[in-house]
C-alpha cells in the first residue's frame, strides 16, 4: 500500500511539473487582495502577473485574494502588482490607470472602493515593459528608476501649482496623492544618505500632506505647505534632478517653496501677489 501511495505521489508531482513547468526557484509566496468580479477577471489577472518559471498568480474570484509565488532574486511583489494594475485591476497596493480600467468588459468593471493605493500612470512604454516582462524579469516604470522620491516631488509640484491658482479642491486632491506617494516609499531600497534624510522628514511630510488633504480652507492649506516645503527641500537635496529646481523665498510670510520654473509664482498669495518673492538657491 505504501509503495502504491509513493508511486501515485510521484506521478502527481511529475504531472504538475509537465503542466506548470519547472518549479520557481528562491520562491516566496504572499497573499493580497486584487479587485475583480469573475472568471474572465481571473484569467486576465493571472495572465498579467504570471512569468514562466519566475512568478505565478492564483486569484480567487470569491474572496478576491491572490496567492503570488515568485523568485525573490528576479522579481518582487510590487513589480507583479504593477503589471496587474496596468491590465486594469486595482490591488491593495496599486490603483489601475483610469484608461486601463475603462477598457475592461462591462461585466469586469468592479466597484472601485480602494482609494489609498498608489496610482499607476499608464503609458506606451509601461505597456511595452509589461509585455516584455513575460519573457524576462519585470522592469520598474521609469518614474521609479530616476529617484525613489520622484513621485513625491511630482505631486509636490502639482500641489504647489494648485496653491498658486488658489484652487483648494485640486490642492486637497493632490495632497492625497502626495500622501500615497509618501506611504509607498520602500526604505530598504534607499541609499544611506537618502535613508538618513528620509527618516528625518517622513513623519513631518506625511503629517503636513494629511493636514492639507483634510481641508478646503486655502489659508490652512498654505500654512501647512510652509513646513511641507522645508521637508521637501531637505529631501530633494539628496536626489539627482534631471533639471534645475529653484528654491524661492516669500518675505511676506517668511516661508520658502520649490519650483521647476525659474519665474516667481507665489503659492502663498496666488494672484494677489503672484510675483512676490525671489530665488535663494538653484538645486542642480
Amino acid at each position: 500500500m505504501k509503495t502504491i501511495k509513493k508511486a501515485l505521489m510521484a506521478i502527481t508531482i511529475l504531472l504538475s511539473a509537465i503542466s506548470f513547468g519547472a518549479p520557481i526557484k528562491n520562491a516566496k509566496t504572499v497573499t493580497t487582495k486584487i479587485y475583480g468580479n469573475c472568471l474572465m477577471c481571473k484569467t486576465a489577472i493571472e495572465k498579467a502577473g504570471n512569468i514562466k518559471n519566475i512568478a505565478s498568480v492564483n486569484w480567487d474570484e470569491n474572496t478576491k485574494i491572490a496567492a503570488i509565488t515568485y523568485d525573490q532574486k528576479k522579481t518582487n511583489q510590487d513589480e507583479i502588482l504593477k503589471r496587474i494594475a496596468l491590465a486594469g485591476y486595482d490591488s491593495e497596493q496599486f490603483l489601475s490607470p483610469g484608461d486601463a480600467y475603462a477598457k475592461l468588459p462591462k461585466c469586469c468593471q468592479y466597484e472601485r472602493t480602494n482609494k489609498m493605493a498608489v496610482p499607476m500612470k499608464e503609458s506606451k512604454m509601461d505597456m511595452e515593459k509589461m509585455d516584455h516582462s513575460q519573457h524576462t524579469t519585470a522592469v520598474l516604470p521609469d518614474a521609479q528608476q530616476d529617484s525613489p522620491f520622484k513621485a513625491i516631488f511630482d505631486n509636490y509640484f502639482e500641489l504647489k501649482d494648485a496653491l498658486v491658482k488658489t484652487d483648494a479642491t485640486t490642492a486637497k486632491m493632490k495632497s492625497k496623492e502626495l500622501l500615497n506617494a509618501i506611504n509607498a516609499v520602500e526604505m530598504d531600497k534607499l541609499k544611506p544618505k537618502e535613508h538618513t534624510t528620509w527618516m528625518n522628514v517622513m513623519k513631518s511630510l506625511a503629517t503636513d500632506a494629511k493636514n492639507i488633504s483634510e481641508t478646503q480652507d486655502i489659508k490652512k492649506q498654505r500654512e501647512s505647505f510652509k513646513n511641507l516645503s522645508k521637508s521637501t527641500y531637505d529631501l530633494i537635496k539628496t536626489a539627482n534632478q534631471p533639471q534645475p529646481v529653484y528654491y524661492n523665498h516669500c518675505p511676506m510670510v517668511d516661508a520658502n517653496w520649490l519650483s521647476k520654473e525659474s519665474g516667481i509664482k507665489n503659492p502663498y498669495y496666488g494672484s494677489q501677489m503672484l510675483s512676490c518673492g525671489s530665488t535663494i538657491e538653484t538645486i542642480k
